[in-house]
């Protein structure tokens, strides 16, 4: 190994040691009570090495979010072409409980706390994750080109819905809320079937298209 490799190769160590550092501090101890000098003693590096890396705590979070994001999306393709249409967006919602489950710190980064930066602020770098959920749009829509949902339902009301349900029991068990007679994963599954019924009985929708767009725009939350 040459030295640009083993250099290259000490940069990203480092690297991967704050990341790590501050996800867990990120989710013990609230974003905003976690500072670039708390990251730096955790490693035992300085602050100004800190600042080498990632030019603010902010950077540090949206890589972290990258990340979350990646791991969400880039798991084998969850809409096999095999599956109907129905059953590829429940593959989609399902995996998207699995990573609550697989990767709890990701996942209450991105879709609990409150306090961290928005990901607009960083959309060219998010452009990944706006045309994933693009993505579930157009399989609800295949859906209801299908005739298997109702024609006059919303595919971006429908997403907002079916995402709304599954994060509820994910945030229910990550914050121990549960019962102890309670399966998470039995409640999750139940929540994505009756969420999916309610879809195909064409209930009257209260939530407008205005409340819910069409999602070519860019985001303004955290990250949904």
């Amino acid at each position: 190994m040459g030295i640009k490799e083993r250099h290259e190769r000490d940069r990203e160590t480092v690297r991967r040691a704050i990341l790590d550092a501050a996800r867990d501090l990120f989710v013990s101890e609230g974003y905003h009570n976690v500072s670039i000098r708390k990251i730096a003693e955790r490693i035992e590096y300085s602050p100004a090495a800190i600042y080498g890396y990632f030019p603010s705590k902010d950077d540090i979070f949206f890589a972290l979010a990258e990340e979350g994001f990646r791991l969400l999306c880039d798991h084998g393709g969850a809409c096999a072409p095999a599956l109907d249409p129905l059953e590829r967006v429940r593959a989609v919602f399902w995996r998207l409980y699995e990573f609550s489950r697989e990767h709890p710190q990701y996942f209450a980064l991105m879709f609990v706390d409150r306090s961290v930066p928005r990901i607009s602020r960083e959309y060219e770098r998010f452009a990944f994750a706006g045309e994933m959920r693009q993505r579930i749009v157009h399989e609800i829509q295949a859906c209801i080109d299908a005739g298997v949902l109702p024609a006059a339902l919303n595919p971006a009301v429908a997403m907002r819905t079916l995402t709304v349900g599954l994060v509820g029991v994910a945030v229910l068990s990550l914050s121990e809320r549960l019962a102890p007679c309670e399966n998470a994963d039995h409640l999750a599954a139940d929540v994505l079937d009756v969420t999916l019924s309610g879809l195909r009985a064409g209930i009257g929708w209260r939530t407008t298209s205005a409340e819910c767009p069409v999602l070519d725009a860019r985001p303004n939350t955290q990250a949904s």
